[in-house]
Formats: C-alpha cells, structure tokens, sequence
C-alpha cells in the first residue's frame, strides 16, 4: 500500500533565502529592463556631428536673415534721411509762399486764391482749375511744387511703414534661428556629457590630430587657379589655416563656413552672397573633375555647407564647432557641385 506521508516543509530560514534571491532576481530585471544601455563613443560622436550638421544648417539660414536684416536696415535708415529732407524743402517752399503773400498784404491785400491756399490743402485747392488765373506765374508754381513733394513725401512714409515692418518680422526670424542653433549645440554638449573624462579627451585628441595633420600642403599638388581672384581669396583663406570654428562668425579671427569664403574674397576686393545657398548660385557651375584650386566647393543636398577646392582631392574650409580651419578630403562629405567665381 503506498505511502501518503505529507512532504517535508522547507525550514524558515530557507524560505528566507529563496524569498531574498527571487528578490533580487526580480529588481535586477527590472532594473535591466528600465536602463538605457548607455551609447558607445563612436555612437556619441555620430549623433553629435549629427547635431553639428543640423546646427550648420540653421547658421545658414541665420546668416541669411542677419544679411537681411543689415540690409533692411540700410534701406529705413536711408529712407528716413529723404523724408527728413523732403519734409525740410517743403517745409522751405510753404515759407516762400507765406513770403509772397506778405508781400502781397504789405502791397495792398492778400490775393483771395493764396489766402485760400494757406487755409486749405493744395491738392484740393489746385483741383479747382478756374483759380489759377488768379495766380501769379511764380506762386502757381510754389503751389505746383509743393503739391509734388507732399506726393513724394508720403510715398516715401508709406515705403518707410512697410520697410519697418519687414525689419521687425526679419528680427523675429534671426531670434527664431539664433534658437535654433543653440537648441542644437546645447544637445551635442549634453551628449558630450554622457562620456567619461577619458572619452571626451579622445575624442579631443582624434579632432586635434585632424587639424594637426591637415597643416601639411604637400599632398595638394601644383594646379594652378582658373582665375586671378579666385587664386587669391584661396591665399587668404590658407593664410587663417588654425582659426577656430564659431558659428555666425566671418573673421577676421574666427570663421563659419560661409564666413570664411565670403571674407576671403571681400579681403581681395570681390563682394560675394554672406550664405552658402546664396553662393552657390554665383559664378560657374562645376563638376568635380573640373575643379581647380579656390574655386567653391558645396555639400550636402541643401547646400548648408562650403569651402575652398584645395588642389589634389583636397578641400579647405570651417568645419564645425571644436575643429579650426583645416584641409580635408573631398569625399568626407556628400559633394554637390563647384563654382568658379
């Protein structure tokens, strides 16, 4: 007959133990579960350059607003000055026709059309054709003169209005982009954070050996320059070889990546556009086996990105913040197009 005797219970002090353990297996889990793996150097950097690019982008097109901004500016201001003079002569010509009709009170009365004129509008008075019969030849012509600058006097006020405007909308956009492009350098720094000491100096070392290597012009060949002044903004250029990267920036001690082209040129007497979209719709388009040394070389699909054909597959530009202006290989970014200017 079998046996049902009852199996043996575990002691408290083992149901401790297991209870303990499953504990524990349990919170480990959980805890693997819930924790990001945190990213590899090599994943950290590709997403800061990431960054860094979008960033790129963003300067650009906030270089483009500053310019217009520059621009508009120039524009209010000098249409202020005309309106300030404008109003002046006017001022002088309503005077000359108080003059006359002193002189004519002095002389006997005051002619009925002037004294209209003085209490009333000249467009209204001069509408009334039959009352220049009445006129002097010389204060039909005061009136005629004065009835044109109030004209252009107001065009210039309406002008004034809507250019003033366009500055505060195109002030609201440099704020927007000038966000943007913190926004973006504030995440790459926060990424940055996440890597030891140890990695965050690797990282610095492996750009500064960049930089340290791209000072060596030996690999860039003796092709000469298809222009004069194409040849010398590239010698300006090669001259700021080490000036760090800062965006916004167009010299003469620190350079974006359109900065350093449009000063380059401006310092040999060629004005060129501020923006790297802007610059690639100047000059002659080229492919790359047309390039020459100091023409214009773009990157990327939006063209956010320029720099200088160096010679020999080289190129020479502003990369992105942390490096300085160096040389490096065409092909370590997507190459658009040239332009030779």
């Amino acid at each position: 007959m079998a046996s049902h005797r009852r199996p043996k219970q575990p002691g408290r002090a083992r149901v401790t133990v297991l209870t303990a353990t499953a504990a524990a297996a349990v919170a480990l889990t959980a805890n693997s579960a819930g924790a990001a793996p945190k990213d590899s150097k090599a994943e950290v950097k590709e997403q800061v350059d990431k960054l860094y690019e979008e960033a790129e982008h963003a300067t650009e097109k906030f270089n483009g607003a500053r310019e217009k901004q520059d621009k508009l500016q120039d524009q209010v201001d000098d249409i202020q000055d005309k309106v300030a003079r404008q109003q002046a002569e006017l001022n002088d010509l309503q005077d000359e026709l108080g003059s006359l009709a002193s002189a004519q009170y002095r002389s006997g009365g005051v002619d009925p059309s002037v004294q209209l004129f003085l209490s009333s509008d000249p467009d209204d008075y001069l509408s009334r054709a039959s009352t220049l019969d009445q006129l002097t030849a010389k204060q039909a012509g005061a009136l005629e003169e004065i009835k044109e600058q109030k004209r252009a006097l107001e065009q210039q006020r309406t002008e004034a209005s809507s250019k003033l405007a366009e500055l505060e909308e195109t002030r609201k956009e440099l704020g927007e982009q000038k966000k943007e492009v913190q926004a973006k350098l504030a995440k790459a720094q926060k990424l940055l954070n996440t890597l030891t000491a140890e990695e965050q100096a690797a990282l610095k070392e492996e750009e500064e050996r960049a930089s340290r290597a791209s000072t060596s012009r030996a690999s860039l060949g003796n092709e000469g320059s298809a222009t004069q002044r194409a040849a010398s903004a590239f010698a300006v250029a090669q001259g700021k070889v080490g000036s760090p990267y800062v965006y916004g920036a167009s010299g003469p001690s620190s350079f974006d990546c359109s900065g350093l082209t449009s000063w380059s040129f401006a310092q040999v007497g060629v004005a060129i556009p501020r923006t790297s979209q802007q610059q690639a719709n100047i000059g002659t388009r080229l492919t790359q086996s047309q390039l020459q040394p100091g023409d214009l070389v773009f990157f990327y699909s939006d063209l956010h990105h320029v720099g200088f054909y160096a010679g020999n597959g080289q190129i020479l530009h502003a990369p992105k913040p942390g490096a300085v202006v160096r040389y490096e290989s065409i092909n370590n970014m997507p190459f658009m197009f040239g332009v030779r200017v």
